[in-house]
């Protein structure tokens, strides 16, 4: 089922337009604030925009024009699956009842709807603890639970709020792998800061901020090539951003970066950004030896392990050197270092709209 989602909150400075095509899943990554929770909210039904258009499949969910509601259908009839950080489940239901709710929710019979959880209990490796209460189980167990109860209703589309946040270091992994199996062929959002979950769960990227969809498209091409600040920093690398000027960009301070454009065509004065990777960066004291290069003066505000290196943090841009760089320069949080990158180490590309 394909989902279509177009929705206006003045108040929360809200206004997101996006599709998420039938089968795939879709990670929504953006800073805390940034609207992740007020779309999925808007999407089960639990929260009422302004002006909306959502719909599942060409099956309306809610029309709603200038505070005036055309057609509101409430969560229990959306056919939409919502599973948040914390399991809530019964506390007085077994795991299997639990699960066994959406089904029942549903107008399946008792015993029908049992062997539908327990088949999903089954899925979530889960089996042998369907008799226990939430209170007998681990964090983790009881997102196992939940997962299955979110999916044991059969729902047309799931929403996913930050579903590993709250769980410990050591169960995440098994736990990603699990949703990576249940979300296969299914249509869904998973909201996260994770960007694992967006590497191993989702099929596009959506990057959110200030309540607006700032970049979207696959997975690779979004963490590879990110346009907006945000994504860049998810992904881990750096990113300049300036407007064209011939086969370079030039920032607002006047600074010239030069790199190369992939076939892109950019034209001049159009906003663009310069991407490239902390381990392409080198750091110096003093001036810069040899050939054309980009140059970056800048001043370390931290230092911090990174694997077998050490991220240095300076002005908005990081580097990744060895420990015996740090040493042999000195590095220390207020170091003025100048920071270098070869143009064929930086690709600029149009910015995010």
């Amino acid at each position: 089922m394909s989902l279509r989602f177009v929705a206006r909150i003045p108040e929360r400075r809200f206004d997101v337009d996006l599709e998420v095509p039938a089968g795939q899943t879709l990670a929504l990554l953006g800073p805390n604030g940034s609207g992740k929770s007020t779309l999925l909210a808007a999407a089960a039904g639990l929260l009422r925009p302004s002006d909306a258009s959502i719909s599942l499949d060409g099956r309306v969910l809610a029309r709603v024009e200038g505070g005036s509601t055309r057609t509101w259908l409430p969560p229990h009839e959306r056919q939409v699956g919502l599973l948040a950080q914390q399991p809530r489940l019964f506390p007085h239901l077994s795991a299997l009842d639990n699960v066994a709710f959406g089904p029942r929710s549903r107008g399946t019979s008792r015993a029908a709807a049992r062997r539908v959880a327990g088949e999903w209990l089954r899925r979530v490796d889960l089996a042998d603890l369907g008799h226990r209460r939430p209170g007998q189980l681990s964090g983790g167990q009881a997102q196992r639970v939940a997962i299955a109860r979110a999916l044991a209703a059969d729902p047309d589309l799931v929403l996913l709020d930050e579903p590993l946040a709250a769980l410990d270091v050591d169960v995440t992994p098994a736990l990603r792998q699990t949703l990576r199996t249940v979300l296969a062929g299914r249509t869904a959002v998973i909201a996260t800061h994770d960007i694992l979950d967006a590497v191993l769960l989702a099929d596009a990227v959506a990057v959110i901020d200030g309540g607006r969809i700032v970049e979207h498209g696959p997975t690779r091409e979004v963490l590879t090539r990110p346009r907006s600040p945000f994504g860049a920093r998810i992904a881990g690398l750096n990113l300049v951003a300036g407007v064209a000027d011939g086969d370079a960009l030039r920032t607002t301070a006047g600074t010239v970066v030069h790199g190369r454009t992939a076939g892109e065509r950019v034209t001049d004065g159009s906003p663009v950004v310069a991407i490239f990777r902390p381990s392409a960066v080198a750091v110096y004291l003093d001036a810069v030896p040899g050939s054309p290069r980009n140059v970056f003066d800048a001043t370390v505000q931290t230092l911090e392990p990174y694997g077998d290196l050490v991220r240095v943090r300076a002005d908005g841009l990081n580097a990744d050197v060895t420990p015996a760089a740090v040493a042999d320069l000195g590095l220390a949080p207020g170091t003025r270092v100048r920071l270098v990158v070869k143009a064929a180490e930086v690709e600029i590309c149009p910015a995010a709209p």
